[in-house]
């Protein structure tokens, strides 16, 4: 592997794992206006809204170390 083709790689990887937080991020926010906001009916949807709260709260945290955990080298069993 070239010097040039490892830093692409760990380029990859930081835009991969950023990117993983970044949509964990907008799960959350999408969430806060379903259980909040009209967004999905008038007055809120707390049913739908919490869970997609928890789940991109989940996605924005655990994702990253997710991704961390598989890419380690020598790799985790």
């Amino acid at each position: 592997m070239t010097p040039h083709d490892d830093r692409a790689m760990w380029r990859n990887r930081f835009i991969l794992m950023n990117l993983a937080r970044i949509a964990g991020t907008v799960v959350v926010l999408v969430g806060l206006l379903v259980w909040q906001g009209d967004l999905a009916r008038e007055g809120g949807w707390p049913l739908v809204g919490i869970p997609m709260v928890a789940v991109g709260l989940v996605a924005s945290f655990g994702a990253p170390r997710a991704l961390a955990r598989k890419w380690r080298t020598p790799p985790v069993e």
